[in-house]
């Protein structure tokens, strides 16, 4: 669950590095618009036919520098045809959700704009969210499992694509003579096989591994392994276990034994292993809290982990999950839509498949922090080279990247929607509800089994609010 994660970075990030392709192209910044405003009676679809530009006003978080590389961006959409005039509305990411609802009652929302994952189906069922395909009659299509759906019309498409994997610090299992992590689906570890190689890789202050005679959990110089517990990413491991998280129909809580089994297997990395550093849950930031500890040999995060080489002295390597029962993963993205009242429709549409376009977005794709969202750039061996083999961010990955990312993503089979993509109400439900209380049980103060049943009331009734 992202309030903002990367999370996935997703959206954040396309608004701080979608510029540095589209900036070369915008010397001046656009005119203003020739008249009118959003419910203003201007030619296009909901116009009178007048020669006036459109103004369209499209809604996004950001900090400073996001809203300035984002303003340069629209700069050239607006440079580039002279009936449609995009205007950013810049909300803070705390307040945006809130600030778009009281707009909405005021009758005053904008045109589009971006959409928080875990808000896109309940605004859809509250009216504020468009059932306006921005992709109907269009030939390529994003991928149906990041396409949000509600009654059986899209409301919004993802922007980007991420899937999990397991990420991997080199120089320690060179050191430690220990073959890297599999890198296919076939050859993947059991969760058995996985805790096992993370015992060898744990190391306390006097060189003993768990298990080891002596070995001293308050003194580990070396962790084996780290799973990233922010509460959305944990749903891939209910999957793995034979459980889920949500009915199939998104209408009611499931935390089914499966689930809570597989939940409890995750902290007991720590209370019971281990081999995992402690991580309460509460933070979205897997990568940080393992690979990027330097001191941490592997760890689960989402493909948007690629661009962390940027930022890190680390070399790591990438493979896939382990499993529980089962081979899973699951995907996600930060989405854009067109809201409900906007007088404009096809014109917020011609924009959003502008600024969500892979080419418009390539170098967010290049530096890894996002996959495309269309089919062909997963099948055309020109595009594929274009943004995994012309990535200096993947090359270091080798063909491992391909196996373990792109094969994993193709697998439809393994790889399944995030449950935001079909329930409303998931952030209330998994973060403002459970992830506090799953925070006693990996302290160990109480089991996975006893936060869920005390709380699962709540859930329910967080999940059926409107």
């Amino acid at each position: 669950m992202k309030k903002r994660s990367v999370k996935i970075l997703a959206i954040l990030m396309s608004v701080l590095l979608m510029a540095g392709l589209l900036a070369a192209c915008a010397d001046e910044t656009a005119a203003p618009p020739a008249g009118g405003g959003g419910n203003s009676d201007n030619s296009g679809s909901g116009g009178g036919g007048s020669n006036e530009r459109i103004e369209l006003v499209f809604s996004l978080w950001g900090d400073p520098a996001e809203q300035e590389t984002t303003q340069r961006a629209l700069d050239v959409y607006n440079d580039s045809q002279d009936k449609v005039y995009v205007k950013a509305l810049q909300i803070g990411r705390d307040e945006y959700n809130e600030k778009l609802q009281t707009m909405a009652t005021s009758g005053e929302m904008p045109d589009c704009g971006m959409v928080a994952e875990d808000t896109v189906i309940g605004w859809a069922r509250d009216g504020l969210l468009s059932d306006f395909d921005i992709y109907a009659g269009q030939d390529n299509l994003p991928l149906d499992y990041i396409t949000f759906k509600y009654e059986g019309k899209v409301v919004a498409y993802s922007a980007a694509n991420e899937v999990l994997a397991l990420w991997f610090n080199k120089q320690i299992f060179d050191d430690a003579g220990i073959p890297y992590p599999p890198a296919t689906l076939d050859d993947a570890w059991t969760w058995d096989e996985f805790i096992e190689v993370a015992r060898k890789l744990t190391i306390d202050s006097d060189g003993r591994n768990p298990g080891d005679d002596g070995f001293d959990k308050n003194n580990i110089v070396q962790y084996g392994a780290g799973i990233n517990t922010y509460t959305w990413q944990l749903e891939v491991w209910a999957l793995s276990n034979g459980g889920k998280f949500f009915s199939s129909d998104g209408k009611s809580v499931a935390m089914d034994d499966a689930t809570i089994e597989a939940i409890q297997k995750v902290a007991d990395l720590h209370l019971v292993e281990n081999i995992a550093p402690f991580n309460d849950g509460t933070a979205d930031a897997g990568f940080d809290l393992t690979i990027g500890r330097g001191n941490v040999a592997m760890g689960t995060d989402g493909q948007w982990a690629t661009g962390f080489r940027a930022f890190v002295d680390i070399d790591y390597g990438v493979g896939v999950l382990p499993y529980m029962k089962h081979k899973a993963n699951i995907c996600t993205g930060g989405p854009t839509g067109i809201f409900a009242t906007t007088d404009y429709p096809n014109e917020a549409a011609d924009f959003l498949r502008w600024y969500n376009s892979e080419e418009n977005n390539i170098n967010t794709i290049l530096d890894g922090w996002w996959m495309p969202t269309k089919m062909n750039w997963y099948t055309d061996e020109a595009l594929l080279e274009q943004w995994i083999d012309g990535s200096d961010f993947r090359k270091p990955l080798g063909d491992a990247y391909r196996t373990a990312i792109l094969d994993v993503a193709l697998d439809f089979g393994v790889t399944k929607s995030t449950a935001w993509y079909y329930t409303p109400n998931t952030y209330e439900v998994l973060v403002g509800t459970l992830q506090p209380a799953l925070v006693e049980a990996f302290q160990g103060g109480k089991t996975v089994k006893e936060v869920v049943d005390a709380s699962r009331d709540a859930m329910q009734a967080a999940l059926d609010k409107r």
